[in-house]
């Protein structure tokens, strides 16, 4: 759009007259910005300069005609929106105008009211695509394999072999514990590859729902075939067609369900429930668990025939206490996201407060520490992020797992000392009179304790 806020639309015909004419139409809508040029050659040139919203191009004109014209113009900027018109129009024209990506073909003497239509159809076409492709873009760097956290050797594997399978079709399984960003590795195999990022992703929580829902949620069902169903509903392949399904949870899955998921992976093809059309699609399939599905084989809660075909290739996340040296990094890529949503300066986190993170063991994984850093955050009251502003659960395993470290007397007395006046400055509200006689011992002993850990306190 131009800098006027109206689009910017090029008329291109020989006929002077003719494209005065649409000109003259087009201005009266008050939201356009029109030029004219009479030639092909005049409009590529006025391409080369500015690019405008929309072209209506005419087909026939001398020299370079509007077919050519047409050809330049998309390899030029293949995303302007094109109209072609013309007063001789014939289906092979418009067949090879369509072809060659025009928007739309009208035939010359048109109403103003259909050249209106069809430019504001064309605008608001091409605007919306605009906006999709944004989209993909923001998704593209989202998803970045560069945007995901991990510098230990452990997390340099799975890239590694994240970058081998992002354009192949083969079906992937992801396995590790919750909260490990299972999801989030799906997404970003999906959105880095070439042939599949601008179709949709599609993530479906196998554990969220029940069988006899789960079975429609995937594949659809008709009209009738069940107690409620009033009408047909697509499913989650059938959008998922051209793209990924992620299949969160698959331990989970019930056999009869995976029966149905076997003939996908093998034909590409299933019926919708309570129908017998088939139903073709061209999927890859991401999967993911925290379930031990060699050990569900084996106990015969998952079926072995469709193990084999949804861990063709296989990815191992570890939990975030295998790799601890990522901790950090983590820590602060949340410090950041989350002061800025809340509007704080933090400038990093205390050195005893980052030991406690990386003594605690994180049975959340990095969504648990997500939480953690989130909390501290909202909690902060000075520049930095101290132990007091962490979960009880980080600090007292953590501090229980430095006490072991340290263990001669003097650091234990020293560290249970500490809490002890972080917690009784916390229930008289850092008073420093009332923390005294709480604890038995004189002011000024409470003030240079105080003073020596770091601990907030008032007069």
């Amino acid at each position: 759009m131009s800098s006027t806020s109206k689009y910017s639309i090029l008329v291109v015909d020989d006929d002077k007259n003719i494209g005065k004419m649409i000109e003259i139409n087009l201005r009266k809508a008050k939201e356009y910005d029109v030029r004219t040029a009479t030639s092909g050659e005049a409009c590529l040139k006025i391409i080369g300069e500015e690019l405008p919203d929309l072209i209506l191009l005419d087909i026939q004109m001398p020299g370079i005609d509007g077919i050519e014209t047409l050809k330049r113009l998309r390899d030029i900027e293949p995303r302007i929106p094109v109209v072609m018109m013309s007063a001789h129009a014939t289906i092979e024209k418009a067949v090879q105008s369509m072809k060659l990506g025009a928007y739309d073909f009208i035939t010359k003497p048109f109403a103003s009211d259909r050249l209106l239509v069809t430019v504001k159809n064309a605008l608001m076409t091409s605007s919306l695509q605009k906006e999709i492709n944004e989209l993909r873009s923001e998704l593209r760097s989202k998803y970045n394999f560069d945007n995901i956290i991990g510098q230990s050797g452990r997390m340099q594997e799975v890239f590694r072999a994240m970058e081998k399978i992002i354009d192949s079709n083969v079906t992937v399984l992801i396995q590790g514990e919750s909260g490990t960003g299972k999801e989030l590795i799906a997404r970003a195999i999906h959105y880095q590859g070439q042939k599949r990022a601008n179709k949709p992703f599609v993530a479906v929580n196998c554990s969220a729902l029940p069988e006899s829902l789960l079975e429609s949620e995937l594949f659809g069902h008709e009209k009738g075939a069940f107690t409620g169903a009033s009408g047909k509903r697509i499913g989650k392949f059938e959008i998922a067609n051209g793209g990924t399904i992620f299949l969160d949870e698959i331990g989970l899955m019930s056999q009869m369900t995976q029966a149905k998921l076997l003939r996908v992976l093998q034909e590409r093809e299933f019926e919708r429930v309570g129908g017998n059309e088939l139903v073709n699609v061209d999927v890859r399939v991401i999967s993911a668990t925290n379930v031990d599905l060699e050990e569900a084989v084996k106990n015969g809660q998952f079926r072995e025939d469709i193990y084999y075909r949804i861990s063709v290739f296989p990815i191992k996340l570890p939990a975030l206490r295998e790799r601890k040296e990522d901790i950090p990094l983590l820590a602060a890529y949340f410090l950041d996201k989350y002061g800025a949503q809340e509007g704080k300066e933090i400038e990093g986190i205390a050195p005893d407060a980052l030991e406690l993170l990386m003594a605690y063991n994180w049975p959340g994984n990095v969504r648990e520490l997500e939480n953690a850093m989130e909390r501290a955050v909202l909690l902060a009251t000075t520049g930095e992020i101290t132990p007091k502003d962490l979960p009880n659960s980080v600090r007292a395993i953590g501090e229980k797992k430095m006490y072991e470290k340290d263990a001669t007397l003097s650091s234990w007395i020293e560290k249970l000392e500490e809490e002890a006046l972080r917690q009784a400055l916390l229930e008289c509200e850092g008073n420093i009179s009332k923390t005294a006689k709480k604890l038995g011992i004189g002011r000024a002993t409470i003030y240079r304790k105080a003073k020596k850990y770091g601990l907030p306190m008032v007069k």
